[in-house]
Order: structure tokens, then C-alpha cells, then sequence
């Protein structure tokens, strides 16, 4: 029986995955045509980013109507094919649910915007505005001349943000996720659904953006032990994640508590930051290895201890390619690009695999703007030369930071666009495609995909690795990071080389080899970790 403990949840860019149509737009066909693929791969659950109707402001993540299918993507009977034809191979459906906000197009606003007082509520208008800034840059309030009043878009100005505090709204909200649930959907991920509770009143934030006042708001808890008892929280079988934006473990905990009154598991960020100098995103950095091993350490032995439980990743739509950021795509592409997959998936929680991912896709590497799709990208080259950074600059930090690195194509083979199409997609093809794709993969039995099958199968065969106890080890090592998961008898130890450089450590050459990502791993008690590389060892497994 699928569970958070055993299963693993491969994310889908639907846009990104693969189309059918011959229009350069994935679509849910193409997702059909691939479910011989992912059950390969061996996932459980598929989580696909919005598919209803959109402007397309932000990918899709601006919701003009959530209980239909967006055209470019197909039908709701191409939907219920999918539903179907997934569960006939054990795999079942998340979608994306974007509650924190609707588009500027929903009915909804557009009622509001025409000054229907009931509408007007479902939405927070204020008559004076702060100096709150929006996520994707600029201040976060929208004035409306009809109107005379501004409206919150804690994102992009077409993102109006939901009044959740008005009950109307949330028993809409409820009916939308019983819509879907009929249709036979398995689970949900709820977007940014921690700033879902805003303050009573709003006020100038002169220590920061304004995220201290809305970040983990008043009423959060209490909204969402609601939404779970009005809707999802109606089948114990159901799986929901939530994504929490610079949130605290302490939330967190409340947020995924094994009590099962408010989320599964939760999404944080926290490790995605440890390279953003001085916590700004749009400037370079390199890797802060200690940070990054205590914000490791610290979540999961602080989740584990409260009872919580965590959505594992490194990729998804919003981040760069793990393998150009924290690995090595170059030399050690494959080494680098297993290390780090190892790392997440023998962690304690529910692993999610970014599409690519598992076939070590890596950064575009566009170099010049004509070729970028992404809105926060596009607002970020003019701010960022406001600021009086030359092209250059800028341009160095949107190839590394840009959230189209993790948007480009699914390469599927070596033919024209990557076997994503037949014709010119939407957002080019990353020029390795040659050598970076999945019938190449398949075909390697030492391939990273090959080596994802090992880690999903032994997600599932051992206990120890589904429900284990966490302990640190190693914490003051410079460049490995390295831990214990124990259950009853039984371990295994994982040592993680985070350098290109060869590093020796102390281990008990009595343990037996587990996994790793080097053909061969002779131990002993002084053991030389190569670039990259990673040693599972267990007992009594």
C-alpha cells in the first residue's frame, strides 16, 4: 500500500514533459505516452504543476478557472484517461493547487473589479498601501482606478491574493478540492499555502519585505486543520505536501504532524539557500557546505523529534539544476549527480524527483535574454541593471539563478528537439541533449537513471530507510557530510563527498556495501572518499 514512508513522487512540468500535438507545448497525452517510463523508473506518485486555465503570467500559476482543463494541455477526458490509465500501473495523481491567489482574469476578480461587494471581499483591497515587495520585485500593492484602492499580489500584479480570513472563500476553495477528488485524484500540493493568513491590519516593514508579517500568519494552523477536515483530510489515503516560504521548523512540525490533522509533509526551502550571499537569491555565491550540513542535521532531527514530516529535494520548477549547482557537470557529471540524489533519497522523508532529474539534466546556460521565458527572470534583468550591474553581470547571475534552467524540455533522445517534439518548443532545448537524454540512459546500466531505479527499490524493500531514526555523524567534517539511520537492529551509514578532491575518513570496514556510486569500494578502517563520491554501508540488512 502506498504511503509517505514508502513511496517516492516524481514532479511533472507538464509544458516541459512532452508533447503530443505537434505544437511545441507538452501536454497530457505526452504524459500518457510516458507512463511505461515512469513506472520503469518506479515512482508512485506523479505530481503535476497546474494544468487548469491560465494567462500564463506565471507558468500557470496564476489560476483563472481551477476546475477546468487548460487547452494547451488537452481535455478533462484527456485528464481522466490519465487518472485511469495511472492507477491501472499503480501510480497515482497530485495536482497543484494555488490558493494563495487566483489570477487577475478569475471570475471572481473580474466581479470584484466591477465592485460586487461579495467578490470584492474574496480578495484584500486596502485604501492605502505599504511597502511590502513582491516576490517577482516591485512594491506588492496594485492600485485599481475604478476602484480608488489597491489590491495585495504578494507575486506578479496578475496574482490578486485570496482573503482567507472571509469564510466564503474558503468553503469555495473546499468545493474545488472535492471536484477533483471525484474525478479521482490521489493527492495535492498546495502552493505558498503558509501565506495564506494575513495580518488584521498592514503596516510599513522598514527591517525587511514585508514576508514577517504574512509568513506563517496568524490564523495558518487553524485554516488548514479546516481545509483537511472539509476535503482531503476525509480519506486517510490521500497525499498533500505543502510548500512553506521561509518557514520555521516549529511550524513545520505543526504543519506535517503525524496527528494527520493538517498536511502529510511539507516543503522548505531553507537548503536552497546556503549559497545566496547574505540570503539575496540574485547574487552569486558559492556553496556554504557547513550551512548547508547543519540545515540538513537540524531538520531532520528537530522534524523527527516533533513528529513532522518532510518532502525531500533538490530540484523542482523554481530551482537550477542541482547537478550544475552543487555537483559538477562536467567532469564528474554522473558521480556528482548520484552523490546527490543519494543524499535526499536515504534522508527520512518522502523523496520527490524533478523530471530530468533523474537522468542528471543540467542548467540551460542561455546567454542572452531573448531566450528566457521566466517573468521573475525577465523583471530581474532590469533590476538588477537599475542597480548598475553591466549586461555581463547580469546576465552571469540569470543563467545561474533563473528558474528556466529546471523549465527546458525533457530530452528523451538525440533526434531534433531532444524527441520532446517535432517542432520548435516553446522554450529551446539545452544543447547536450545529444549526450544528456533518456534512451541513452536506459541503455547505460551504470547510468543515473539506473542508479535512481536502485535508490527507489531500496526505498521499498527497507524499513529502515522508510521509517528509520536519523542521527548526524561526521558534523564538523569539512567536506563530507554523512549520517545514521537505525531501526530496531539494523543501519545504514551513508558518507557523502561534496568535493572533487579526494577526502579519508573513519569507518567500521566490518559493515557491508550497500550502494555506491563508483564501480568498486574495497573498505577498510582509513577509506579515501574520490570526487563525488558516496558509500552506503549497512548491517544486518
Amino acid at each position: 500500500m502506498r504511503s509517505i514512508h514508502n513511496s517516492v513522487v516524481y514532479q511533472i512540468y507538464p509544458v516541459s514533459f512532452k508533447d503530443s500535438n505537434h505544437d511545441g507545448i507538452g501536454d497530457l497525452q505526452g504524459i500518457i505516452s510516458k507512463l511505461d517510463y515512469l513506472e520503469t523508473l518506479g515512482v508512485d506518485m506523479l505530481w503535476l504543476t497546474p494544468i487548469f486555465p491560465s494567462p500564463l503570467y506565471d507558468n500557470g500559476y496564476d489560476v483563472a478557472d481551477y476546475c477546468k482543463i487548460s487547452e494547451r494541455f488537452g481535455t478533462m477526458d484527456d485528464f481522466k484517461e490519465l487518472v485511469h490509465k495511472a492507477k491501472e500501473k499503480h501510480i497515482g495523481i497530485m495536482l497543484d493547487m494555488v490558493f494563495n491567489h487566483t489570477s487577475t482574469d478569475h471570475t471572481w476578480f473580474q466581479k470584484a473589479l466591477n465592485k460586487e461587494k461579495k467578490y470584492m471581499d474574496y480578495y484584500i483591497f486596502t485604501k492605502e498601501k505599504v511597502n511590502w515587495e513582491s516576490k517577482f520585485g516591485g512594491n506588492a500593492f496594485e492600485y485599481v482606478d475604478e476602484l480608488g484602492m489597491y489590491y495585495l499580489h504578494l507575486f506578479d500584479k496578475h496574482q490578486a491574493d485570496l482573503n482567507w480570513d472571509n469564510p466564503e472563500v474558503r468553503q469555495e476553495l473546499y468545493k474545488i478540492v472535492h471536484f477533483w477528488l471525484d474525478i479521482g485524484v490521489d493527492g495535492f500540493r498546495f502552493d505558498v499555502v503558509n501565506l495564506i493568513s494575513k495580518p488584521e491590519s498592514f503596516e510599513d516593514d522598514f527591517e525587511g519585505d514585508g514576508r514577517r508579517f504574512y509568513t506563517d500568519g496568524p490564523n495558518i494552523h487553524a485554516y488548514l486543520q479546516e481545509l483537511n477536515q472539509e476535503s482531503f483530510g476525509q480519506n486517510p489515503n490521500l497525499m498533500t505536501v505543502g510548500e512553506m516560504s521561509s518557514t520555521s521548523i516549529e511550524n513545520c512540525i505543526n504543519y506535517s504532524h503525524k496527528s494527520g490533522k493538517e498536511l502529510s509533509m511539507v516543503f522548505n526551502f531553507h537548503h536552497l539557500k546556503v549559497d545566496y550571499p547574505n540570503n539575496q537569491k540574485w547574487a552569486l555565491g558559492k556553496l556554504d557546505f557547513f550551512a548547508l550540513k547543519k540545515l540538513f542535521n537540524d531538520w531532520q532531527t528537530q522534524m523527527q523529534e516533533g513528529g513532522g514530516w518532510q518532502a525531500l529535494f533538490w530540484c523542482n520548477h523554481d530551482q537550477p539544476r542541482i547537478v550544475s549547482r552543487f555537483g559538477n557537470e562536467h567532469q564528474y557529471h554522473k558521480e556528482s549527480a548520484k552523490m546527490l540524489a543519494t543524499v535526499i533519497h536515504l534522508q527520512r522523508g518522502t523523496p520527490y524527483i524533478y523530471q530530468g532529474e533523474e537522468i542528471g539534466m543540467t542548467n540551460a546556460h542561455f546567454d542572452t535574454m531573448d531566450k528566457y521565458r521566466d517573468i521573475e527572470s525577465l523583471n530581474h534583468y532590469q533590476i538588477l541593471k537599475d542597480r548598475g550591474l553591466s549586461h555581463d553581470e547580469v546576465m552571469q547571475i540569470i543563467m545561474e539563478r533563473s528558474r528556466d534552467n529546471s523549465r527546458t524540455p525533457v530530452q528523451w533522445d538525440d533526434q531534433d528537439f531532444a524527441g520532446f517534439s517535432d517542432v520548435q518548443p516553446w522554450i529551446d532545448v539545452i544543447d547536450n541533449y545529444k549526450t544528456i537524454n533518456v534512451q541513452q540512459s536506459m541503455e547505460d546500466p551504470n547510468s543515473i537513471f539506473a542508479y535512481y531505479q536502485k535508490l527507489i527499490m531500496l526505498r521499498k524493500k527497507h524499513e529502515v530507510i522508510q521509517t528509520g531514526w536519523y542521527s548526524p555523524l561526521l558534523q564538523d567534517h569539512p567536506r563530507v557530510y554523512a549520517f545514521l539511520r537505525e531501526l530496531e537492529n539494523k543501519a545504514i551509514y551513508v558518507y557523502a563527498n561534496f568535493f572533487e578532491e579526494d577526502v579519508s575518513i573513519e569507518i567500521d570496514a566490518t559493515l557491508h556495501v550497500l550502494l555506491s556510486n563508483y564501480s568498486t569500494s574495497t573498505l577498510s578502517p582509513s577509506y579515501t572518499l574520490r570526487p563525488y563520491e558516496v558509500l552506503v554501508l549497512s548491517k544486518n540488512l
